[in-house]
């Protein structure tokens, strides 16, 4: 089976198998019957895709209902760390931080299921990141938590002050006000 869980209900690698020959590679980013199988029955109704350069930092953002997104992350060219935080209230690891380094190199993808923040660094000179999402984006339902939250402790792997932001994620708010309430 080509998915790995991690330490969080339900967020999980995917390891598409890949052929090489000495023509180069072939493998199946997404076949609904393989996801279906692992248990994962999203459908997806949007492709996005995105070109940063070195130091980029992008989220950590999220919707809320109804318009929550399901996603499938990966890297076309390059390589990123992409960070995902539990934000699903019932959840025995809200408020848990999950990394991993996606590249086209690995081929490795991420599935988050609905209830994540979702956010990624460029580790590379650039990187092109692709994702699909279950929901149509609904800027009067997006929402976001501050990258450099104390609380989260996340390791972004780069001096956060080569990061480059948008002004918008510059002003996100922090986690920890609102974990009293345990929604972001």
């Amino acid at each position: 089976m080509p998915f790995l869980p991690t330490p969080i209900p339900d967020l999980l690698v995917f390891e598409p198998r890949v052929w090489k020959d000495e023509r180069g590679y072939f493998f199946e980013a997404f076949n609904a019957s393989t996801f279906k199988e692992a248990g994962i029955q999203t459908v997806f109704v949007q492709d996005n895709q995105a070109r940063s350069t070195f130091g980029v930092l992008r989220g950590l953002h999220y919707q809320l209902e109804p318009h929550a997104q399901a996603k499938l992350v990966r890297v076309l060219e390059g390589e990123v760390l992409d960070v995902v935080v539990d934000i699903r209230n019932d959840s025995p690891t809200y408020g848990q931080c999950f990394c991993i380094r996606l590249s086209a190199e690995n081929k490795k993808q991420l599935y988050i299921p609905r209830g994540f923040a979702h956010g990624y660094v460029v580790l590379s000179d650039t990187a092109e990141f692709f994702y699909k999402c279950d929901n149509f984006y609904s800027k009067e339902h997006e929402g976001g938590i501050h990258y450099n939250d104390p609380d989260l402790k996340i390791d972004w792997e780069i001096d956060l002050d080569q990061a480059i932001l948008s002004d918008k994620d510059k002003i996100l708010p922090y986690f920890g006000a609102h974990r009293g309430a345990r929604k972001p």
